[in-house]
C-alpha cells in the first residue's frame, strides 16, 4: 500500500488508493470478473453480417469462452485465407460497447457488411487489407504480406474517389475507411518515420462532416479515435493542426472519462503550439507559460477525481510480493496509462520551462549587475519535486503492465493460458504511445526500460503490430541521444517531441 503523500503527488485521491480497505474495489472486481473475461473473449458475437465465415466464428467463439485466441481457431477447413484473416481481424480489432464503457471499432462489422454487394468500396477493401496483414504479421506470412498491400491499393483508390464525390466524402463508410488504413499503417509499420499518413485525411473529413458526426454513437466514436491520433502526433511528435482545436474540443462530452481526458491533454497542446510560435521569449512570457502548466497539470490531475468506482486502480500483490496495479478491465488500463504519459509530459514541459528561466535571469543579473532596483520575481519550480513525478508516473506504468498483458488477473493472480481473460490486439494497440513516450523521456530506471522494451517487441511480435517494434528502436535512438537534448532552451517539447519535431 502506498504511503498517503506520494498518492496524492501522483494525483489519486487519498480514497481511491486506499478504496482497497473498505473492499470496495475488490468486490467490485470480484462481481465484474465473468463480465469482463465475456467482454474479453466474445466482445463482438451480437454483431450482425452477411458474411457465413464471420457467422460460423462467432458461433464457435460464443461455445469457446475458455479458449485462448489461437489462429486455429479461424481455420474453418471451408474457408479461405482471406476470410481467416477477416474473423481473426474482427476478434483482436474490435471491441463491443457495453452500459459501463465505449467499444473499440465495434460499428466496423455492420459497415462491413453493408458494403460486401457493392462492387467499388474502399471501406471494404481497407478492412481486407488490414485484416490480412494482421494474419501476416501474426503467422509471418510473406504471401499474405503482398496481398494485403495489393489491397491497400485499392482502398487508396476508391478512397481517392469517394473524397471526389460530395455526397460520399461525409458518408460514415468514407470516414471509417481512414480509421482503417491508418491503422493498416500502423500495423504493418510503414509510416513515414513516426508520422501518419492519414493525419491530413482525419483532419480535412472532421471539418467537412462539421457537427453532424456527433449525432449518432458511431460518428463520435470515429471523432474520438480521429482526434486522439492527431493529439498524439501534436504532443509527443511536434506535430501542428490544421483544424480548429476549440471547435473539436467543443463536441466532447465532459461526462465520458475517456473524452474528458483527451479535453485536458489538448490543452497541453495548445500551450505547447503557442511556445513553438514564440522562438525567444522574455522572462514573463516564459513565467506566463509555467503558470499556464501547472494550472494544466493540476486539472490532469483531478480527472481521477471524478472517475467513477469501476475506473479506479487496485493495489495488489504479486506471488513474489511485489505491488501491481489493476483495474476493472484492461481498457481501463490503456487509459490510465495515456493520463500517466501526458503527466509526465506536463512535468518535462515545466522542468525544460524552469531551466529556460533560470537562464534569463541569470543573463539579465549579469547585464544588470549595477541596477541596485529590482523587481519581485516569481520562485522558480522545485525540479526534484517534478522528477519525482516523473519516476512514479512511470512506476505506475510499470505496475500495470502484468495486468495489462493479461498476466494476471484483476486480483494479481498468474493467468493460465486458457484463461478467457486475454489481451486483444486493440487493447496492446493502445498501449503503444504511452509507453514509447515514457521510455523515451529518458527518466525510466534501466530494468523498467528493459520492461517496456520487451512488452513493445511482444505486441510488435506476438500481436502482429509492427509499429510497436519501430517504437522501441525510434525510443532508444532518442535515449542515445538525451545528452544532447538536456543543454537545449526556449520552448522546448519534451524530449521525444523536440528531437523529432526538428528532423529534416
Amino acid at each position: 500500500m502506498l504511503p498517503l503523500s506520494e498518492a496524492e503527488d501522483k494525483g489519486y485521491r487519498p480514497d481511491a488508493v486506499f478504496r482497497n480497505e473498505t473492499r470496495k474495489v475488490e468486490r467490485l472486481v470480484k462481481s465484474n470478473a465473468m463480465v469482463n473475461a465475456h467482454s474479453n473473449t466474445d466482445s463482438q458475437d451480437s454483431s450482425s453480417t452477411s458474411d457465413s465465415s464471420i457467422s460460423v466464428v462467432h458461433r464457435r467463439r460464443a461455445s469457446s469462452h475458455g479458449k485462448h485466441h489461437a489462429l486455429t481457431l479461424y481455420s474453418l477447413a471451408d474457408s479461405s485465407w482471406e476470410q481467416r484473416a477477416l474473423c481473426y481481424f474482427f476478434d483482436q480489432h474490435t471491441i463491443k460497447a457495453d452500459s459501463e464503457e465505449d467499444g473499440h471499432l465495434d460499428y466496423l462489422p455492420s459497415l462491413y457488411a453493408r458494403e460486401l454487394e457493392s462492387s467499388s468500396s474502399c471501406l471494404r477493401w481497407a478492412v481486407d487489407a488490414t485484416a490480412l496483414m494482421t494474419l501476416a504479421n501474426t503467422k509471418n506470412a510473406p504471401p499474405l504480406m503482398t496481398k494485403a498491400r495489393q489491397g491497400y491499393g485499392r482502398a487508396l483508390r476508391g478512397l481517392q474517389e469517394a473524397l471526389a464525390s460530395p455526397a460520399n466524402a461525409v458518408k460514415d463508410e468514407t470516414f471509417a475507411s481512414v480509421v482503417l488504413l491508418s491503422l493498416y499503417e500502423d500495423i504493418s509499420g510503414e509510416r513515414n518515420g513516426l508520422f501518419s499518413s492519414h493525419t491530413a485525411g482525419f483532419e480535412f473529413l472532421t471539418k467537412l462532416r462539421g457537427n453532424t458526426q456527433v449525432y449518432h454513437q458511431r460518428g463520435r466514436d470515429m471523432l474520438t479515435f480521429a482526434y486522439t491520433h492527431n493529439y498524439v502526433e501534436i504532443l509527443a511528435l511536434g506535430n501542428k493542426p490544421r483544424f480548429d482545436m476549440d471547435w473539436v474540443l467543443s463536441m466532447l462530452d465532459i461526462n465520458k472519462p475517456v473524452e474528458r481526458l483527451v479535453l485536458n491533454a489538448s490543452k497541453l497542446c495548445q500551450l505547447s503550439l503557442y511556445m513553438r510560435s514564440t522562438p525567444t521569449p522574455d522572462q514573463a512570457t516564459v513565467e506566463a507559460w509555467i503558470k499556464a502548466g501547472r494550472e494544466y497539470d493540476l486539472e490532469l490531475s483531478q480527472w481521477t477525481q471524478t472517475l467513477p468506482d469501476r475506473w479506479l486502480p487496485l493495489v495488489v500483490y504479486s506471488a513474489q510480493g511485489e505491488p501491481l496495479l489493476t483495474y476493472n478491465r484492461i481498457s481501463n488500463a490503456v487509459v490510465w496509462n495515456y493520463y500517466r504519459a501526458v503527466r509526465v509530459m506536463v512535468q518535462q514541459l515545466l522542468l525544460s520551462l524552469n531551466r529556460t528561466l533560470t537562464s534569463i535571469r541569470a543573463a539579465k543579473q549579469s547585464s544588470d549587475s549595477r541596477d541596485t532596483s529590482s523587481e519581485p520575481e516569481s520562485e522558480c519550480l522545485d525540479e526534484p519535486a517534478l522528477q519525482a513525478i516523473i519516476r512514479e508516473m512511470t512506476t505506475d506504468v510499470c505496475r500495470s503492465i502484468p495486468f495489462a498483458l493479461a498476466d494476471v488477473d484483476s486480483l494479481g493472480r498468474p493467468n493460465k493460458s486458457d484463461s478467457p481473460w486475454q489481451m486483444r490486439a486493440a487493447q496492446g494497440y493502445g498501449l503503444l504511445w504511452p509507453l514509447w513516450y515514457i521510455l523515451s523521456s529518458g527518466m525510466p530506471t534501466p530494468a523498467q526500460a528493459e520492461l517496456i522494451r520487451t512488452v513493445l517487441s511482444r505486441v510488435g511480435s506476438t500481436l502482429g503490430i509492427k509499429l510497436a517494434l519501430v517504437l522501441a528502436r525510434e525510443a532508444e535512438r532518442i535515449r542515445g541521444e538525451q545528452d544532447e537534448v538536456q543543454g537545449e532552451v526556449l520552448g522546448d517539447l519534451p524530449r521525444g517531441a523536440y528531437n523529432l519535431g526538428n528532423q529534416s
